[in-house]
């Protein structure tokens, strides 16, 4: 038994970056070289070049024209099996409230005790300029609007360790006023306005609308979020 050890450490190192890989590219606001997947791992880049082959056959990263690498359609399959049924109820409001606000807008769930991930995000049909913001997207729920939203539907008894004093003062101030604000934390010059989800037996979540500038003032982005997220947690079942 002992000597299984070390393989079974070794595979589960490995699947480990394989994952990480997928994280960097999807972290990523533009296609990367192998390079700079191997530097966003801290690896030897013919470890990453390993990793980035197998990704490639199973479809889950993929190259465009000029060899960089991006998150392949292979993804699509496993995310859509993926809190499906929130999914489902999420999109149709999420797609109104951005056409509403003119914003990109999203539902981010909380992962591994102290990160948001987007699961869900919908872009406005009309507007001059659109903020991509992909599923997928991952950040410390210490950061952005959806982070703070995420903390606000959380027992202080489950914040991730190392809160500031500071952090703690505007999570109070958000709280009384209902709703979290961002302004270049994970994204530099987006703007975030979020509320909390909260859906029996689902992870704390939260709806948000980012944009380069707020075309509305706060509070009645908040509103418009809050109503959307009190009809995504009716239709779950809440």
């Amino acid at each position: 038994m002992q000597a299984s050890r070390p393989a079974a450490a070794a595979g589960s190192q490995t699947l480990s970056r394989g994952i990480r890989v997928l994280e960097v590219l999807a972290d990523a606001d533009r296609n990367l070289s192998i390079d700079e997947v191997a530097a966003g791992l801290g690896v030897h880049r013919s470890v990453a070049y390993r990793l980035v082959r197998t990704l490639e056959e199973h479809g889950l990263v993929a190259r465009d024209a000029a060899g960089r690498l991006l998150l392949g359609t292979g993804l699509a399959a496993l995310a859509s099996g993926v809190s499906r049924d929130l999914q489902q109820i999420a999109l149709p409001e999420l797609s109104a409230v951005a056409d509403d606000l003119g914003m990109t807008c999203l539902v981010a769930v909380l992962v591994d005790s102290d990160e948001a991930v987007t699961l869900i995000s919908a872009a406005p049909r009309q507007s001059t300029a659109v903020v991509s913001y992909r599923p997928g997207h991952r950040h410390p729920i210490t950061r952005g609007g959806p982070g703070k939203a995420i903390l606000l539907a959380m027992p202080e008894s489950d914040w991730p360790r190392g809160i500031t004093d500071d952090l703690r003062r505007e999570l109070e101030e958000s709280r009384a006023r209902g709703f979290a604000l961002s302004h270049d934390e994970v994204v530099p010059s987006l703007r975030s306005v979020a509320v909390p989800l909260i859906l029996p037996g689902q992870p704390p979540a939260a709806v948000a609308a980012i944009h380069v500038s707020l075309a509305k003032p706060e509070d009645e982005i908040a509103e418009r979020l809050a109503a959307t997220a009190r009809r995504i947690a009716r239709s779950h079942g809440a």
